[in-house]
This record gives C-alpha cells, sequence and structure tokens, in this order.
C-alpha cells in the first residue's frame, strides 16, 4: 500500500476512452480518488452518479468550463459568461458532492483582468459552499493566460481576503516559472488547497524526472498538507504501462 494518496485526473488520463469509462479504470488501477476538468458538466447526470456510487471514488474537485482560452474568469468581455460557467460548475459539483471548483482565468492582457477575476472569484465563493481554486499556469503551457506565477496567486489570494479560497499547487507549472517548489511550498502551505504532480520532461509520469517526487511528496506533508496528489500527467505510451512510478517513490 502506498503511503500517498493519489487523484487519477481524467482530463489527461485514459482519454481514449469514454468519460465515465474513466472513472471505472481509475478505480481498476487503485487510485483513491478521481479529479476532472470540464468534462462533467456534458454528461449525463444520473449515469455519472451511478458510476462514481458502483466505484466508490470521492470527486475531488472540477474545473468550469475551459473552452479555447483557459477559461475567461479575468476575461472583461467575457463576465457575464464567466458567472454561467461558475453556475454551471457548482450544479454539477453539488450534485455528486465534489469539494473543490478551480475558475480558471483565461488568456486575457486586458488592463481589468485581474479586478473582472476577483469579482468572478468573489461570485464563485457566493454560490459555492466549498472550495474555491486558482492555479498558475506557466507560459510554456497557456501563453497569455491571466495567472501565471504563484505570487500572482498569491496577491490575488490577499485581495479576495476569503479562506476557502485557495492554491492549486501544480508542480510541473510552478517548476516551468522557475519556481523553488520545496521552498514555495513550504512558505505558502497554509493557501494550498491540492497539489497536482507530473514529470518536469513533457508533463510525463511523475517519476523518475527532474523533479525527484520520492523527496518532494513527504516534504509537502511535512508542511502540512495532508490531501491526495492530482496525477495530472500525459502518459508517455498506455496509463497501465506507466503506472509503476507509484512504487519508486
Amino acid at each position: 500500500m502506498s503511503r500517498y494518496r493519489y487523484s487519477a485526473n481524467l482530463g489527461y488520463l485514459w482519454t481514449e476512452l469514454p468519460f465515465l469509462d474513466r472513472i471505472r479504470a481509475a478505480k481498476a488501477h487503485g487510485f483513491d480518488a478521481v479529479e476532472f476538468h470540464d468534462q462533467a458538466q456534458s454528461e449525463d447526470r444520473n449515469a455519472l452518479r451511478d458510476v462514481l456510487a458502483d466505484t466508490g471514488l470521492p470527486v475531488l474537485g472540477l474545473n468550469v468550463r475551459m473552452g479555447e482560452t483557459l477559461g475567461c474568469a479575468a476575461m472583461p468581455d467575457m463576465s457575464d459568461q464567466a458567472k454561467r460557467d461558475v453556475d454551471a460548475s457548482v450544479e454539477v459539483a453539488d450534485d455528486i458532492g465534489a469539494g473543490a471548483i478551480h475558475v480558471l482565468a483565461g488568456v486575457t492582457s486586458d488592463a481589468g483582468a485581474q479586478r473582472t477575476y476577483l469579482s468572478a472569484l468573489n461570485y464563485a465563493l457566493e454560490q459555492f459552499d466549498r472550495t474555491i481554486l486558482i492555479e498558475p499556469v506557466s507560459a510554456s503551457q497557456g501563453p497569455g493566460f491571466h495567472l501565471r506565477t504563484i505570487q500572482q496567486a498569491v496577491d490575488t489570494l490577499d485581495e479576495v481576503d476569503h479562506t476557502r479560497l485557495k492554491i492549486m499547487f501544480d508542480c510541473f507549472h510552478i517548476h516551468a516559472e522557475g519556481g523553488d517548489i520545496p521552498a514555495l511550498f513550504k512558505t505558502h502551505a497554509a493557501r494550498i488547497g491540492h497539489v497536482q504532480i507530473a514529470a518536469a520532461e513533457h508533463r510525463a509520469e511523475p517519476f523518475p524526472g527532474v523533479l525527484n517526487y520520492a523527496e518532494l511528496l513527504p516534504a509537502f506533508q511535512a508542511a502540512g498538507y495532508d490531501g491526495a496528489f492530482g496525477c495530472e500527467y500525459r502518459p508517455a505510451s498506455t496509463v497501465a504501462e506507466g503506472l509503476g512510478w507509484r512504487d519508486l517513490i
């Protein structure tokens, strides 16, 4: 048995399967939980609830609608759409008991972007009574994304000033922006709501690689993190063929 709990991110894992079958695959391959991008909003809700009940896997979180701009919460000309996206994700999250909603900022350089983003986050906090997550996305993966660094995320938390607004600490993105992952995590541990892991190399299986998760995961726990680790990576071949990484940490 692993000393860590792992959540299968079904936006990246088993993408060759229909969405509900990905949940079954996560259960069959020993994952402790699942997390979604925005697929759940377009699934048959009864069927989704049935699969989750059958597998017993908790849903740690889901994204608002992503679209071509990776969300739109910071895009001034999309503020009404951002509220509709929040409403849709809240409806699903409440129905399936998801623990968090990730509100993506979107790609924008508009001068009013941060003000718009803060408004959308406050709206999400009003509509949903659990955790709201924000995630810095590296320039290499999301060119022009409004929230790029962990310092920007921290500043946003300071501006909103709400205990249920937390950071999605994606190790791949933070490393890509040149961040010192152990130091940053220790500094901001109390404000981190979820951790995602992947190799720095091509966002493949988390281990082995430049990011040494055999050292990072216990360091995260020592800093106070007691949640599951979201496995948001792109398998080098099939998911099953690459799952041996879990036995190496």
